[in-house]
């Protein structure tokens, strides 16, 4: 009798006996009603009177699937996230809302399509770092009610229709173009400025430009095999008939 009842007690201690990992919590309901948190290690749950669910504390990174959104200049975008969150309170996540995980995912995806819609297709672009800033403040804002704390949300990916992304790259070709076309004029006008300067210093001096125009000769005289046509000024030829006329 004893040893059946022994039996009967070791039965009821193996179906009770619950084990919770170190990054997992208890809780637990007592005929349905809660009645704590339980820590890492074996726990006794009694059979039909309690029962305990175990929430996993650890970081969760979950892809928000494709979302097609439209930015505020009426750009259609397809845009891919990442959300990294974990639960801080075992029982809010427990008690305040069903599938916690599904319902985050659920919110996450539509505040990333509504805060796409509050910017245009430039500033999703250049400010993804901002954009997901703000979205990671309104998920936290909605899910710490649920015990949920959200450590950051990164913009995956933006894909464009192939129109737009056509648009885009003649767009960036121009403003290159308007980028060399500037570069060149500024580099004709200090051109034009340093020969102004040069020209000035020449006339100032007498006998420069002929100075210069020997100089020339001498630089271009070491290659015998192009033919060069060089401008004389008309003083020097003057000078040499007159010099041939003495001789």
């Amino acid at each position: 009798m004893w040893i059946f009842l022994l039996l009967i007690i070791g039965v009821i201690l193996l179906i009770s006996l619950r084990q919770v990992n170190q990054f997992e919590r208890g809780v637990t309901f007592t005929m349905g009603r809660y009645s704590g948190m339980v820590n890492a290690g074996w726990r006794i749950v009694l059979p039909i009177f309690q029962s305990m669910t175990k929430v996993d504390l650890r970081i969760k990174a979950v892809e928000v699937p494709p979302q097609d959104a439209i930015t505020k200049d009426n750009v259609s975008a397809k845009i891919t996230a990442v959300i990294y969150y974990k639960v801080v309170d075992a029982m809010k996540s427990v008690i305040e809302v069903e599938h916690v995980h599904w319902a985050v995912l659920q919110l996450a995806q539509t505040t990333m399509r509504n805060v796409v819609g509050e910017v245009t297709l430039d500033e999703l672009l250049s400010q993804r770092q901002q954009i997901s800033s703000r979205i990671e403040e309104l998920v936290e804002a909605a899910t710490g009610e649920w015990g949920i704390q959200v450590t950051a949300v990164e913009l995956k990916d933006i894909n464009l229709p192939p129109d737009m992304v056509r648009t885009i790259a003649k767009q960036a070709e121009a403003e290159r173009e308007r980028r060399a076309v500037i570069i060149n004029s500024e580099g004709e006008v200090a051109a034009a400025e340093n020969l102004s300067k040069a020209a000035a210093m020449l006339s100032a001096a007498p006998g420069a430009l002929h100075l210069r125009t020997l100089n020339s000769i001498n630089d271009i005289s070491s290659d015998a095999s192009n033919t060069v046509v060089f401008a004389v000024p008309l003083e020097v030829l003057k000078a040499i008939e007159g010099f041939k006329k003495g001789m």
